[in-house]
């Protein structure tokens, strides 16, 4: 069944997205406990360094790899993130017409995002995170295949929490056709910044999440997605990026575009230890 923009409520969105963030919450302390586990007396430093170190790249590892990270995807974190995606996409639903038919209706904007589309598609991520991780394999330099494989996973997952939620939604898109919400094309870049930020830091991180709000913005501009969208797709991205980096970087925010009067702007979200 498809829903337009206007039937697609924010209490709808609320349920939805609220929903999702349940199942993301552990079945029970042994998976939480997991989870925590990378937290030892040693140094950060010195555990990112050993596991850059020890860690096994290869093609049977990163199919293992996966599945662990989807059993790993239930965790306190990622529900927090994903309810806080949820309750900024419901703010940003009351802007999506306004922002859409106003503030991204220009010329100029067009051809300044017009490269956004093909930067963040599915396959240019994948066939990127494909090449990084045979360029590390290749090379024997275990951390470029392993941020290879945690890009490749990050996608992966993205793909499977985007199109879950599309097929459950069922927007209707600015231009007319299916499946606006949400934003594939931001969950999968800023899924790609949440893994260079966390293996390699906020000198990676921060030109990264720029060139992800970048796509994010051409999407509204291209009218495949509402501001909503954007934002709960940046959300999936983050949990997604985030997920199959545990044990990897000590930061403790996030970054994700919010809805603002009239437009949007970038939060930092606190998430505490792991």
């Amino acid at each position: 069944m498809t829903h337009t923009a206007a039937s697609l409520t924010p209490a709808r969105m609320l349920v939805v997205t609220l929903t999702l963030a349940a199942s993301a919450v552990p079945a029970a302390a042994t998976a939480q406990n997991v989870l925590n586990q990378p937290v030892a007396t040693e140094r950060p430093s010195l555990i990112q360094n050993n596991i850059r170190k020890t860690a096994d790249t290869s093609v049977g590892a990163l199919f293992r790899d996966t599945l662990r990270d989807f059993q790993r995807l239930p965790s306190r974190e990622n529900a927090i993130l994903l309810s806080l995606g949820g309750a900024a996409a419901t703010a940003a639903h009351g802007f999506d017409q306004k922002v859409s038919t106003g503030m991204f209706k220009s010329t100029t904007l067009d051809e300044v995002l017009q490269v956004g589309e093909q930067a963040g598609g599915a396959r240019v991520q994948l066939a990127t995170a494909l090449a990084t991780y045979a360029v590390g394999r290749f090379s024997g330099h275990t951390r470029t295949s392993q941020i290879g494989s945690d890009l490749i996973r990050a996608q992966l997952m993205t793909q499977v929490m985007t199109a879950t939620v599309k097929l459950s939604v069922g927007r209707t898109r600015p231009d007319g056709t299916q499946y606006s919400f949400p934003s594939g094309h931001s969950a999968t870049t800023f899924a790609t910044a949440t893994v260079l930020q966390r293996n390699l830091g906020w000198k990676v991180g921060v030109p990264a999440y720029g060139l992800a709000t970048y796509v994010a913005a051409s999407r509204v501009q291209d009218k495949r997605h509402f501001l909503s969208d954007v934002t709960f797709g940046a959300a999936i991205g983050l949990v997604a990026g985030r997920t199959v980096t545990i044990g990897r970087g000590d930061t403790k925010f996030a970054m994700s575009p919010a809805a603002a009067p009239g437009g949007a702007a970038v939060q930092f979200t606190w998430l505490g230890a792991e």
